[in-house]
């Protein structure tokens, strides 16, 4: 009985949800914000010239606006980001995501051939034994990610995914749904980070 409560109860709040419209931001007016205070770490386009930056483009912009709310609210805490946020309304940061969901994510290429094979065994297989599933199982083969729930990965910069992911076995980064990334994260090996991040920058 309890069971078809708690179901009933889903799916009226899933019907809820979804009969609710999603606030719509406004590309062009992100423009200025993203000249002012983005394009430096971020390049005009989303595509970072830094390889300690993440590359934006191409995002979800449901996802884009959960990662700045979170940095604004310091859920997610990065001291650079935090200040960068601070004078954004909830608006710009709708503005934002519909802005650089837009843009076009640049391929990147592996910088090393061999440590990526390894990698692409952990992204594909997971590691046995370990229980560190396939990345592949929540951000896709061609490393699409899902929209609004698990990101882009292709293409992104191995030094800011190697970051990402000891940041998550650390703790540092706790802002991940039902700390899914953390209990992952620290099921892995340096070894097994700084391979996948190697494999993910040069995904197509």
């Amino acid at each position: 009985m309890k069971l078809v409560v708690s179901l009933v109860a889903a799916l009226v709040t899933t019907t809820t949800f979804a009969a609710t419209p999603a606030s719509k931001g406004d590309p062009k007016a992100a423009e200025s914000i993203v000249n002012q205070l983005c394009v430096a770490c971020h390049g005009v386009d989303g595509n970072s010239p830094t390889p300690a930056n993440p590359n934006i483009a191409g995002l979800n912009a449901e996802y884009i606006n959960k990662q700045l709310t979170e940095f604004k609210s310091g859920t997610r805490q990065n001291a650079i980001m935090a200040g960068m946020v601070a004078g954004l309304s909830p608006q710009d940061m709708l503005n934002l995501g519909a802005y650089f969901s837009a843009q076009q994510a640049k391929p990147g290429t592996a910088a090393d051939k061999e440590l990526a094979l390894v990698g692409q065994k952990i992204y594909r297989g997971g590691v046995q034994g370990t229980g560190v599933p396939a990345c592949a199982s929540c951000h896709g083969v061609q490393g699409k990610g899902i929209p609004a729930q698990f990101p882009r990965l292709a293409g992104q910069h191995s030094e800011y995914i190697y970051t990402q992911l000891n940041a998550f076995r650390l703790g540092a980064r706790s802002n991940d749904a039902a700390k899914m990334m953390q209990s992952i994260a620290v099921k892995m090996t340096d070894a097994d980070m700084k391979a996948v991040a190697a494999y993910v920058q040069g995904l197509q």
